[in-house]
């Protein structure tokens, strides 16, 4: 029986170049014999709905064309059920890509990974009712993040840039209260990362320990730091060596509560919304294409 296969594509992830990236995938898949729908929602809300018709209709696997935006749509529809995901990463950060350990910048080895039919489930995080794959971030990252959705008069990758310089100028310590499975910390931060992949922001290894099949999340506290030391710290977090200033603590912990007013938390890089927050580890709630010579690190 021909298997089929549902591919959602954002045409604006990576700045346009997902829609590229879809019609290659949709036509070598089905230069690889497989049945599929192709399917590009025009909202974020549009996108669920067409996708939850496909899985309500029976369809064998999903895939989705773009970035971390996009995986954190689809795992609203495909955790906790046994349809597959697939992914042709095409979008700024690709971190869950990373994490899976997915070719970049590959399509056609991106779809022949969905061709080819090996799968594995791994955890996710969950937050209340919703499910993130990569990392949860709160505090510093988040704040910018939050400033660069209210600026109107720059566009673009700079308008990130530009948040992270104003909040810059206003850092100040965060008292936070964390709630660990075996213990509840009070600390000043200045951020505070709960990973169940390792990276995020484009392969920012913020928890570079975590795993997506231990059952636990990683969390990173940057403890309080001024202005110089955090962007001294910029280039330890791409190679993970941050861990090791005196500055930062990690633990693990399968559910981890995060307690600080004013502060909002994000996962996948998507709003969750306003502290308190608990997040819990989730086993084995997604399965997923991988590579037969790349396993998940991350």
């Amino acid at each position: 029986m021909t298997r089929s296969v549902t591919v959602l594509t954002n045409p604006t992830a990576g700045r346009g170049r997902a829609a590229y990236c879809g019609r290659y995938a949709v036509a070598r898949l089905r230069e690889r014999q497989l049945h599929v729908n192709a399917i590009e929602g025009r909202t974020p809300g549009d996108a669920l709905i067409l996708l939850e018709r496909a899985v309500r209709g029976g369809t064998d696997a999903v895939v989705a064309v773009g970035g971390d935006g996009l995986v954190n749509l689809v795992l609203q529809v495909l955790a906790g059920t046994d349809t597959p995901m697939g992914l042709v990463p095409a979008g700024s950060g690709n971190d869950f890509a990373r994490a899976l350990g997915l070719p970049l910048g590959d399509t056609v080895r991106a779809a022949d990974i969905v061709a080819e039919n090996i799968t594995r489930t791994i955890d996710l995080g969950r937050v209340g009712d919703r499910w993130f794959a990569t990392v949860l971030s709160s505090g510093f990252d988040s704040l910018v993040t939050e400033r660069a959705s209210r600026l109107r008069w720059v566009g673009g990758p700079l308008r990130y840039n530009a948040a992270m310089v104003l909040q810059l100028a206003t850092l100040e310590k965060l008292p936070f209260v964390i709630e660990l499975d075996d213990a509840e910390l009070t600390v000043d931060a200045t951020l505070v990362a709960v990973g169940n992949g390792t990276s995020y922001g484009g392969g920012m290894s913020i928890c570079p320990a975590a795993r997506v099949d231990d059952g636990l999340l990683d969390v990173t506290v940057v403890r309080g730091v001024s202005r110089t030391r955090l962007l001294g710290m910029s280039p330890t977090l791409y190679r993970g060596t941050h861990v090791d200033l005196p500055q930062v603590d990690t633990y693990t912990s399968a559910r981890v509560a995060l307690h600080s007013d004013g502060i909002v938390a994000y996962a996948d890089g998507e709003r969750v919304g306003a502290l308190p927050v608990t997040v819990r580890s989730v086993p084995h709630a997604l399965r997923v294409f991988v590579d037969r010579n790349s396993a998940p690190h991350g």
